[in-house]
């Protein structure tokens, strides 16, 4: 499928405009589901982008937001290195957590505006990501989320002051949640990932739970870690998610 991946606009928010790049099959005149696809730290990297075009070849729209659109200058893109890694944790953490919903809330009413949506919205997120797309779906109008890898919720600490209200809020998300989990992630231990658990069987989530033998980040094609079997089955797993809930209208 051809795409169109130059649309590109700065969203207003609470904390001044917010980078976003769209990606959407090019379809004159058609409308397709919307997704958010939060990033890891690094913001809009080559594995994200093209995770971005894969979603959007399957038929939506995708965008993608510099979520420390506040801290560094548009376009930014930390590299996967010590240095970026650094500097990506150090803004996860400068940034309010009321920031993080505040650009949800922007965003997702700004896709449902625009003429290439139909209004039906769901999110995806990618380690950080993952965590922001959490809270993203605590929105009523998100129908589907899938957290690949979410850092930070079974710890509560997002955002500036580490500490969130993640886990006390889950009751919030009333839409269908997948997540997915490596077991050699050092960053989401056993006891973390069953606290997390624990908390969605008791507030009745609609939930589905993989967990495969993975490191972090066996998603992203850089990298030793990358597992592109994996990444074959779970990106199917997503999109029977979405296709589901967002491209048929049930």
């Amino acid at each position: 499928m051809v795409l169109k991946d130059d649309l590109v606009q700065d969203i207003p928010t609470a904390n001044g405009p917010m980078r976003t790049y769209f990606f959407h099959p090019a379809v004159e005149g058609a409308q397709f589901p919307g997704i958010i696809l939060y990033s890891e730290i690094f913001q809009m990297t080559g594995p994200i982008r093209r995770f971005a075009t894969f979603l959007a070849g399957h038929g939506y729209l995708v965008a993608v937001p510099e979520v420390y659109h506040e801290l560094e200058p548009a376009g930014t893109v930390l590299a996967y290195d010590q240095a970026g890694s650094d500097k990506g944790n150090y803004d996860k953490y400068a940034k309010d957590l009321s920031a993080y919903d505040d650009d949800a809330r922007s965003l997702l009413g700004h896709m449902a505006t625009m003429p290439q949506c139909n209004g039906r919205l769901g999110v995806v997120g990618i380690c950080l990501g993952g965590h922001i797309a959490f809270r993203a779906a605590m929105n009523p109008e998100v129908r589907a989320a899938v957290c690949f890898y979410a850092t930070d919720i079974h710890s509560g600490t997002l955002g500036a002051g580490k500490k969130d209200d993640s886990l006390a809020r889950a009751s919030e998300i009333k839409g269908e949640l997948l997540h997915i989990w490596g077991r050699q992630d050092p960053h989401v231990p056993l006891e973390g990932r069953r606290k997390l658990l624990a908390r969605l069987d008791e507030v009745q989530a609609n939930y589905q739970w993989i967990e495969v033998n993975g490191a972090h980040a066996f998603m992203r094609d850089e990298g030793y870690r990358y597992d592109p079997e994996l990444e074959h089955q779970l990106k199917s797993m997503m999109l029977s998610v979405f296709h589901r809930k967002l491209a048929l209208s049930l």
